[in-house]
């Protein structure tokens, strides 16, 4: 067995006991870290298979952002893990069937010599090319309109989302941001002359006994 070869098994083993954990752990920021672990094997394999680039998007966009973002929702809000997991058993039945069919699909993958089956090895020119110009000679020629569509999808998503939280609420102070751009030093500022009040004649005050 080759040196790539442990590597994948030892990815492959730490990806599905940690896929696992997400679904087991009974703490929601333990079972995220396990998702961030996941997400670092899976780019982990991601680099056997010559895909530099999606492996990097993965650490960067899913394991930089969005499961820092997750983590800070998870630790802000009061989740009661109970309720949580009163539905676990309650979607089983549906879930284990999914679980055996994906598990059949990577036994089939791995076991493809012993069958007959064509499986492809990434060859030493496929890691000479660019996978990110492969990428984005595809995504911007082929399916330019459906990359295009789904900005849109995600651009309105963002202002439904925008539109959805911003409401007003009572006993809660509203900044106008149109009001803050056009205040100036005049409507702000007042000066006051401190200075203290002269004696009779013009003199200086009289002091204090």
């Amino acid at each position: 067995m080759s040196f790539p070869e442990i590597v994948f098994y030892a990815l492959g083993a730490v990806l599905l006991l940690s896929a696992l954990r997400v679904v087991t752990a009974r703490n929601p920021v333990h079972a995220a870290l396990f998702l961030v672990l996941s997400f670092a094997s899976a780019a982990g394999l991601w680099l056997l298979l010559h895909a530099e680039f999606l492996a990097i998007t993965l650490i960067l966009v899913y394991v930089g952002a969005v499961m820092v973002l997750f983590l800070f929702v998870i630790m802000m809000l009061d989740i009661n893990v109970d309720r949580l997991r009163e539905g676990f058993w309650r979607m089983l039945p549906l879930a284990l069937p999914l679980a055996l069919v994906l598990l059949g699909i990577m036994a089939t993958t791995l076991a493809g010599p012993w069958f007959g089956l064509a499986v492809r090895v990434p060859s030493p020119e496929d890691a000479a090319r660019s996978n990110t110009r492969e990428i984005g000679q595809v995504l911007y020629t082929d399916y330019v309109y459906p990359f295009e569509l789904a900005a849109v999808i995600l651009l309105v998503a963002i202002v439904a989302a925008i539109a959805l939280t911003l409401r007003a609420r009572k006993n809660v102070r509203y900044i106008d941001p149109a009001e803050q751009v056009r205040a100036r030093r005049e409507g702000r500022v007042r000066l006051v002359d401190l200075r203290a009040p002269r004696g009779e004649g013009g003199g200086e005050p009289p002091a204090s006994a």
